[in-house]
């Protein structure tokens, strides 16, 4: 989500630039923002006064506001949102990130749901926000191999998705099946390769209706397997939460508690992370811009990840809307960009 409802004027270079030191300066401190220091700090080359005069003009556009107990002032939503309009497009990483990110992947398996759980640690470590992602939905994801183990008195189930997602299940052996209806079975399963998981269970159960009576505890078996690998029920997974109580002193603690227990609603976070991402790129939802991170005084930073033109899964993050927006929009391109060309790798 990029713009908000009702959007104040449009700015004038100098007050663009004060609004801009502004935010970077109580994003640095976390204290309200006096014109002395903008005039001491920004290499504005213009007097106190003047800046004074611009920050007032800013508070009555609605860029910045006035907290009661300082003299300074501090952003609104809308001060936010100007300044993230207007940084330059592919924010650069810093050293140490840039490292830690090509440390990271170097040594990624190739299994993309480990890979994006390790990531938003990543993303939380490196930002010091709480980090998000939406995996791969394995309902959609085809097939690339299904296999039956023999283990003896058990059979070991094993799926590999497309996207390097892998489902293990072992049953007990069902009475019926020795050495030689194994391998029919596994047999009869290989054509389900490349289709979905969702139209792989759907065969499995006509396979098992139609095929020898040996078999079908199997073959039922098998479509359990898919059903419970996770199906439909898209989850999120989260990361980093404690980094949020470190920014508690500066929201309130009703706003820090909506927060925590909102990430524990799974279904509540995926319709947020479903309704402001963006298919194109760094999706960036400002406080009020959403009644859930207005609720919150959060900010959330989104992006995909996919394969070719075909979005697969989101990775981000959520802080307060006193957040480093430079690192934590070009954390999450970068961390996008490579889970994208792993997912990518996995599909060859």
């Amino acid at each position: 989500m990029c713009s908000m409802a009702e959007r104040p004027p449009e700015l004038g270079p100098r007050k663009a630039a004060v609004l801009r030191a502004v935010v970077e300066e109580y994003v640095r401190t976390g204290e309200a923002v006096g014109s002395e220091t903008i005039a001491e700090s920004s290499g504005l080359g213009v007097s106190s006064a003047t800046i004074r005069n611009e920050m007032a003009a800013l508070e009555e556009l609605g860029y910045l506001q006035h907290p009661h107990t300082s003299a300074g002032r501090i952003p609104t939503d809308a001060g936010y949102r100007h300044y993230v309009d207007t940084l330059p497009p592919g924010g650069r990483l810093r050293e140490q990130q840039r490292r830690a990110i090509a440390g990271y992947f170097a040594e990624a398996m190739l299994d993309l749901e480990e890979v994006l759980k390790g990531s938003v640690q990543l993303i939380s470590r490196m930002t010091q926000y709480a980090g998000l992602a939406v995996p791969p939905s394995a309902s959609d994801e085809p097939i690339v191999r299904l296999e039956l183990i023999d283990m003896g008195p058990t059979i070991m189930v094993l799926a590999v998705g497309q996207h390097g997602r892998v489902d293990k299940r072992i049953v007990d052996r069902p009475p019926d099946v020795d050495g030689k209806v194994l391998a029919a079975a596994e047999r009869r399963i290989q054509p389900l390769r490349g289709i979905t998981y969702t139209d792989a269970q759907v065969k499995l159960l006509q396979l098992a209706a139609d095929g020898p009576r040996e078999e079908h505890a199997l073959l039922l078996h098998i479509a359990e397997t898919l059903r419970t690998s996770g199906g439909d029920q898209v989850h999120v997974m989260v990361g980093g939460v404690a980094n949020l109580a470190d920014e508690a002193q500066l929201w309130r603690r009703e706003t820090v508690r909506r927060l925590f227990e909102a990430l524990e609603r799974e279904q509540e976070m995926l319709g947020l992370l479903q309704e402001v991402g963006d298919t194109e790129g760094v999706s960036v939802t400002i406080g009020a811009e959403h009644p859930s991170t207005g609720e919150w005084e959060a900010s959330l930073v989104t992006a995909p990840f996919r394969v070719g033109d075909a979005t697969v899964g989101t990775i981000g993050l959520v802080g307060p809307t006193r957040m480093d927006y430079v690192s934590a929009m070009a954390s999450v391109r970068a961390v996008a960009k490579r889970l994208s060309e792993l997912a990518t790798e996995l599909e060859q």
